[in-house]
């Protein structure tokens, strides 16, 4: 797979009833496209999967893909319950996706050894490579990494967890095992903050929950990025994105509430999260608001 640009994580729209709105999802994923994203990773964790049915998360990245029409490759989650993982991998193969980013297993912790099996086991459950998230309770070592490495179908590693050693250990233990084609790249939280140090240890690529609230403004800071523009780079990380995480550590869950309250503030009806996730306050969307307008003031 090669991804050339921001990796868009699309929120999943919900109606006044609760149901997923697939018109807007199209259009939402159709203008992430047109805006230069270097793929879509429809049902991930802005997509919330945490609370999509299979048959949800199946419809989800079915839209997704009709969106895209083959412009860029499009990777869907899957995830939690060895079970539902098996299940969603395969649903996601069905509805056309190129690849799966394997999320961490439902709330118990393994050895290494479990991890492992985990993911290839998901691997096995369709012909579509598979990127490995390494966050929360599926946080691999360097050997895990490399051992995983050697099953061709495992193509990529998603860093959730912000520990640069052990990342850099990582991308080294790739190497190390002859695989040049893996995609690394930097998941955390507002990626833009950390971006530049993963840079520094080969890793890319970076994922934008920004770029699907306001992709302009996700747009010149990734140009200023790949310009080496430390000036404009810095310029936008301190009007827009210092105060834009400030906001999100507030609340948990604001990672994916804050995008979707942008959007709204946007004119795009994609609802409210679902529980466990709350949406922000009044008071919050007015703050949010001025720093969505600050960062267009940078433009």
């Amino acid at each position: 797979m090669n991804f050339d640009g921001i990796l868009f994580f699309p929120v999943t729209p919900f109606d006044s009833a609760g149901a997923i709105d697939h018109d807007l999802l199209g259009a939402h994923v159709g203008r992430g496209v047109e805006h230069g994203a270097g793929g879509v990773f429809p049902a991930c964790g802005t997509g919330e999967f945490h609370a999509l049915s299979t048959a949800e998360a199946a419809a989800v990245v079915r839209t997704a893909v009709a969106s895209v029409d083959g412009a860029v490759p499009v990777v869907a989650g899957t995830g939690g319950p060895l079970g539902h993982a098996l299940e969603t991998a395969r649903a996601a193969a069905d509805a056309g996706a190129d690849a799966l980013l394997v999320l961490p297993p439902y709330l118990v912790g393994g050895p290494q050894a479990g991890l492992v099996a985990y993911v290839e086991a998901v691997a096995a459950a369709s012909d579509l490579p598979v990127i490995v998230y390494h966050r929360a309770n599926a946080q691999f070592t360097p050997a895990s990494m490399r051992r995983l490495a050697e099953n061709p179908r495992v193509a990529g590693f998603k860093d959730g967890v912000g520990d640069i050693g052990t990342t850099q250990l990582i991308v080294r233990a790739i190497a190390e095992a002859g695989r040049d084609d893996f995609a690394f790249f930097n998941g955390l939280l507002t990626a833009e903050l950390t971006q530049a140090a993963y840079r520094g240890i080969g890793v890319p690529l970076y994922s934008s929950a920004a770029f699907a609230m306001i992709p302009e403004v996700a747009n010149a800071y990734y140009r200023a990025y790949v310009d080496h523009d430390e000036t404009r780079r810095l310029a936008l990380l301190d009007a827009f994105y210092t105060p834009l995480v400030a906001l999100r550590d507030e609340t948990p869950g604001f990672g994916v509430s804050l995008i979707k309250a942008g959007l709204r503030l946007e004119g795009h009806a994609v609802g409210g999260v679902r529980a466990p996730l709350v949406d922000p306050t009044p008071e919050q969307e007015s703050r949010l608001a001025a720093i969505l307008d600050a960062g267009r003031a940078l433009l």
